[in-house]
């Protein structure tokens, strides 16, 4: 078992990658009553086009199985539902679909062994009929409804569409009506046994636990699988330009909804990841001239949301709030940034902003399902969540400009607003 120590939060990670291929990570925490286990697998929406280990051919299904089979998994032969028998323990359990990976978790301070139980039964026995898939249909058909009359999801899906031309981040997670009508239970169970092999999972536990007995509560709950080789998944070409530079939508909103997206076709890493959250808060931060003067002029109204969004398909960074004039706060992001490209990133603000952001990440320590889904994410990535901690401490005002003058390119930016 490997172990990783980081003295600045005083933690440590146990990291066991078994005979099947599965990577158990376990963060013990002594004394917390609390306990959260989360089981993913390397597998959400990007992948609709990809060729089974063993085979030659490329496999194309249409969008939105990936979800579709996270739906699917708690529906067991003998009539019940996982989540319902979860929920009856006293336990909190659920599950979500990502654009790289899918994940089943649960929290909670007692009955931890038998929600385990639970919980690694029906996501390593899936049960797909003719009749359950197409009744499923019916119920995901809502939920694409749902979300097509949601005003935070649509705006930033437009930012999406306003972004990428064949990319698959800018398709919807659910699928269409028309795609997940194509799908049925041989291509669940194609999908399920190529991408649900333990070789393309994960599991994280972080509680107060032995990581040499968890490993054994783990083992005795396994199905005998094989480690499977390795999935080539295929993804369309995409054009570093972005598709347009505004996309509106009528919605009915108290205000108006705003997503500024910026398109960036460099490579990804934790460095450039927290050096452009450094960047985003100098720019729009709390704290920041821009908030303060589009606050103080009634134009904003709260902090929007900050994002830097990527994977090994796609980046990008997001600003997303409310605004009586969203044109206006859109405007004034592109001047800001123009201003600091031309004068420079005053040092003082920049170790001020450092400071806080690293605060933020030793914060995340304190809440075992912080930890958890932050260390299933970054390993999906291929990233160790600890590597924040460090990367933060090297880097530099010069670094940041030179990623800003990389990244935050006017050519590559994108609005999308949804308002009445």
């Amino acid at each position: 078992m490997q172990v990783i120590e980081n003295l600045k939060v005083k933690e440590k990670l146990y990291i066991e990658k078994l005979e099947n291929g599965l990577t158990i990570m376990m963060i013990p925490k002594k004394g917390i009553q609390k306990k959260y286990m989360i089981w993913g697998t390397h597998y959400g929406s990007n992948e609709s086009s990809f060729i089974v280990p063993g085979e030659e051919k490329v496999t194309t299904v249409p969008n939105g199985v990936a979800h579709f089979l996270e739906h699917k998994l708690f529906e067991q032969e003998n009539g019940t539902n996982s989540l319902d028998v979860l929920t009856a323990l006293g336990v909190e359990a659920n599950a979500y679909t990502t654009n790289d990976h899918t994940a089943y978790l649960f929290e909670c301070t007692d009955h931890f062994y038998e929600a385990m139980d639970e919980l690694m039964d029906y996501v390593q026995r899936p049960y797909f009929t003719d009749e359950n898939v197409e009744k499923e249909k019916g119920i995901i058909g809502q939920e694409i409804m749902m979300y097509d009359d949601y005003p935070e999801w649509k705006v930033y899906l437009n930012a999406m569409q306003a972004m990428y031309h064949n990319n698959p981040v800018k398709i919807d997670i659910v699928g269409t009506i028309e795609t997940i009508s194509k799908i049925d239970k041989e291509i669940l169970y194609k999908c399920y046994h190529t991408f649900y092999n333990p070789s393309n999972m994960a599991m994280v536990l972080c509680g107060d636990f032995e990581p040499e007995a968890m490993i054994e509560e783990v083992k005795k709950r396994l199905v005998d699988t094989k480690a499977s080789g390795e999935i080539k998944r295929e993804y369309p070409e995409e054009p570093e330009e972005i598709v347009q530079e505004k996309i509106e939508q009528k919605l009915e909103v108290s205000r108006p909804l705003y997503t500024i997206g910026i398109k960036d076709s460099g490579k990804c890493d934790i460095k450039k990841h927290i050096t452009i959250e450094i960047l985003l808060n100098l720019i729009i931060g709390r704290s920041s001239d821009l908030y303060k003067e589009l606050y103080n002029d009634g134009i904003i109204y709260a902090g929007p949301s900050l994002e830097y969004e990527f994977s090994n398909i796609y980046a990008h960074v997001l600003i997303s709030g409310q605004s009586n004039e969203p044109e206006k706060v859109y405007q004034k992001v592109k001047e800001t940034v123009k201003q600091f490209k031309e004068k420079g990133i005053n040092h003082e603000d920049f170790e001020r902003m450092k400071k806080m952001i690293y605060g933020g990440y030793v914060k995340e320590y304190n809440d075992v399902v912080d930890i958890a889904r932050m260390f299933l994410a970054d390993y999906f990535k291929g990233m160790n969540s600890f590597d924040y901690l460090e990367e933060i401490k090297g880097i530099t005002v010069e670094y940041l400009e030179q990623i800003l003058k990389d990244v935050f390119q006017e050519e590559k930016m994108v609005i999308s607003i949804v308002k009445n």
